[in-house]
């Protein structure tokens, strides 16, 4: 197993790496110069000049994205002179717009993403795998059908139409629920579920409605297994059959599902976050492709990068968990 997480933590240094260097690239070949835009319309030849050491651009790409890596591990300093700043570890650079740290904006926006990812595959997963679960058990039955053509017709519908009728219906019209304004879960929990219901089913109608599908699938297919019928000939109860065998056993694709979806939401829903109005990572991560926040879009980047490849290293320890067969 140590052997085995050492690889696993290898690779993933790499593709965080691998991943780093293709968009720093990309916006190296980008015509736009952020120094330019920094320093404004009527800005001297000698004033550009040094807001790009500042910045660090009149150094080689190659120079540009080892300080870059560095300053994570151990900080970096900007600029020479007066305007020197330090920036310490972890060292994410600043943003071009308002030169505040990346790495602060990250943190101060994160626990919004966190709330709407966790919150929303909770609702998910009770939806997608009861709905799923139960066609399965009822399979070719009305039940099957309904619940199978209520999934697809819920895949279809874009996650914006979704949040627009649900604020419509359950905001402007039923006055049900509040329009969502973020409020800290140690404030006060009640208003911070309060004003996350609405996004949160946003989203868990258009995940559920494929967690439904694939969990409808792997349970067919795992309960025409022989050990599902040895365990009927047993005797042992049907409620035991279905959740303790067949859908543990069932349970491999939809975690690897789980983990990309958490993963990708826990670095912000860019859609969701902007309808409404949430300030998320994914709001933060619109607004610097709208500027070309450079440092901003990687810091992002970097972070989304993480959350998806930890997500798929805690999905592959967990399939020896929930299916003892992959252990060996």
């Amino acid at each position: 197993m140590i052997r085995y997480l050492s690889r696993r933590l290898i690779g993933v240094i790499g593709v965080l790496v691998a991943i780093a260097a293709v968009t720093f690239t990309i916006f190296y070949v980008l015509p736009s110069d952020p120094a330019a835009a920094a320093c404004g319309k009527s800005c001297s030849a000698e004033r550009l000049e040094a807001i790009r050491a500042h910045m660090g651009l009149d150094q080689p790409l190659w120079q540009q994205f080892w300080d870059f890596l560095s300053g994570i591990f151990t900080g970096r300093t900007l600029g020479s002179g007066q305007y020197t700043l330090h920036c310490g570890f972890p060292c994410l650079g600043y943003s071009y717009e308002n030169s505040e740290s990346v790495w602060d904006l990250l943190m101060d926006r994160l626990p919004v993403s966190a709330s709407l990812a966790c919150g929303a595959a909770v609702l998910w997963l009770l939806l997608g795998l009861s709905a799923g679960v139960t066609a399965a058990l009822r399979k070719d039955t009305l039940v099957d059908r309904v619940l199978m053509v209520g999934a697809v017709g819920a895949a279809s519908l874009p996650v914006y139409f979704t949040s627009m009728m649900l604020i419509y219906g359950l905001i402007r019209v039923a006055g049900l629920l509040p329009y969502p304004q973020y409020v800290a879960f140690g404030t006060d929990p009640l208003h911070w579920a309060s004003n996350l219901l609405l996004p949160w089913l946003a989203l868990a109608i258009l995940y559920a409605a494929m967690y439904a599908r694939q969990s409808r699938s792997s349970m067919i297919e795992t309960m025409a297994e022989p050990f599902i019928r040895t365990a009927r000939a047993k005797g042992l109860p049907r409620r035991t059959v279905v959740v303790k065998h067949g859908l543990r056993a069932g349970m491999t694709p939809i975690l690897t599902l789980f983990g990309m979806d958490l993963g990708g939401l826990l670095a912000g829903a860019v859609i969701t976050e902007s309808i409404f109005g949430l300030p998320g990572i994914g709001r933060l991560f619109h607004g610097a492709l709208s500027t070309g926040d450079q440092p901003v879009i990687l810091g992002v980047t970097l972070l989304a990068a993480t959350f998806i490849v930890v997500a798929n290293l805690a999905v592959d320890l967990l399939y020896a968990v929930v299916d003892p067969r992959v252990r060996f």
